[in-house]
């Protein structure tokens, strides 16, 4: 079967194959390794896992958010000292997807025949707050939407005032239950529970979910994703360098596309939008639309639910279910196993972890692993077709369709 072609700067022109993928169990904070040592096992079990010698990887495309410049060198050395251009990114929380994003570019441009995008984080504990206090944040001008929209609570993390606002204005204008939400939450630790590398792999009642602390909003304790430490890593190449090398090209890169905001995320007076909605809608179409297929047709789903409210709104922003009918596909059960796709069988960031950098490159292992077959209990009987979902305020989405040929 041929990767899907397509019009437009999403599709791949040349054929990218994800040939190896690692990660390390993901900790709480306090419990880890340091940054430089997680990054390089992350690495390493990457290319075990393809097959490929440290020598043969032309560039890397190291993904961090909280950590000095030049991090990346740090972990990838521990790999070896190639001397090949390392680029180091931040993009929030959807920096290990800006990773593999260039490292895909690259293979598909013809510029290397194989590269390595790699993230890691290694986190503190409590909510995530910026490191410099004497110049204007990047999020200056999305709080100051959000304060003139809902107001600003100085006793609630920021982010999740920017989440649960989204998930009250979604409650305003759909009338839904705040348990709800919560639902996502069980689900969640369902999935994790079958995953030895999630943080968080007890399961919880409904009624525990709910229980706990209010954070902001609808969202309890529970609901909210919580500080991780931990690495994940993909290898990347072109069929030729596949074949020549004998890899497993089972898995490709079918589509893939980068949004960033917009004026309606400014504009819109609507949380939703604030947090990327539009962003996600766009990246979405733009995958679908390059690769030739539907939200019908996917088979697996990571997205990206640092809150239940946001899984909840991202379910509609990819056109999992029509807008406004997220509740009763919750409900319903058609968001996991048994029901219409499984989404987040890894846990999520909600169980299994969000180490903001490795996060991306931890559903892309998720997603490789299911469709190769090889997810053990977490297996989506079949999959065929898996598309990633990845988010960063201040603001970046990327999207990637992933498929078994």
């Amino acid at each position: 079967m041929e990767p899907f072609q397509g019009a437009g700067m999403a599709v791949t022109k040349r054929a990218v194959h994800v040939v190896g993928v690692g990660m390390i169990p993901f900790t709480k904070p306090g419990a880890s390794e340091s940054y430089n040592v997680m990054g390089a096992k992350a690495a390493k079990l990457a290319l075990d896992d393809a097959g490929v010698p440290y020598d043969a990887v032309q560039q890397a495309y190291v993904g961090y958010v909280y950590g000095d410049s030049t991090a990346g060198q740090a972990a990838i050395y521990g790999v070896g000292l190639t001397g090949i251009p390392v680029f180091n990114l931040n993009n929030n929380c959807s920096t290990g997807s800006s990773a593999l994003y260039l490292a895909r570019q690259a293979v598909e441009s013809g510029m290397v025949e194989c590269a390595i995008a790699l993230g890691f984080e290694q986190m503190q504990p409590g909510a995530l707050k910026g490191a410099w206090d004497d110049r204007p944040s990047p999020m200056t001008r999305f709080a100051e939407v959000m304060t003139a929209h809902q107001g600003y609570e100085p006793a609630a993390p920021r982010a999740a005032q920017f989440f649960g606002g989204a998930g009250m204005d979604y409650m305003k204008q759909y009338g839904i239950r705040p348990d709800t939400f919560g639902r996502i939450s069980v689900k969640a630790r369902q999935h994790a529970a079958r995953n030895p590398l999630a943080v968080f792999r007890q399961t919880l009642t409904l009624e525990e979910v709910m229980a706990s602390p209010t954070v902001f909003g609808p969202l309890t304790r529970y609901q909210c994703c919580p500080p991780t430490c931990g690495a994940a890593a993909a290898i990347v190449c072109s069929a030729d360098f596949a074949k020549k090398h004998k890899l497993d090209m089972r898995v490709v890169i079918a589509a893939q596309a980068m949004t960033t905001d917009t004026p309606s995320t400014f504009e819109s007076d609507d949380m939703r939008r604030v947090v990327g909605y539009d962003m996600t809608a766009n990246a979405a179409k733009q995958v679908y639309e390059a690769a030739g297929i539907g939200p019908e047709d996917l088979d697996v789903v990571e997205l990206h639910d640092c809150f239940t409210a946001n899984e909840l709104i991202t379910y509609e922003g990819l056109g999992l279910t029509p807008e406004g009918t997220a509740e009763k596909f919750i409900v319903d059960g058609d968001n996991t196993y048994g029901g219409r796709i499984v989404t987040n069988p890894s846990g999520g960031l909600l169980s299994k972890g969000h180490p903001l950098g490795a996060t991306g490159l931890a559903q892309c292992y998720e997603l490789v692993s299911q469709l190769r077959g090889t997810a053990d209990q977490r297996q989506v009987e079949g999959a065929r077709l898996a598309l990633q979902h990845n988010l960063g305020l201040g603001g970046a989405c990327v999207v990637t369709l992933y498929q078994k040929v």
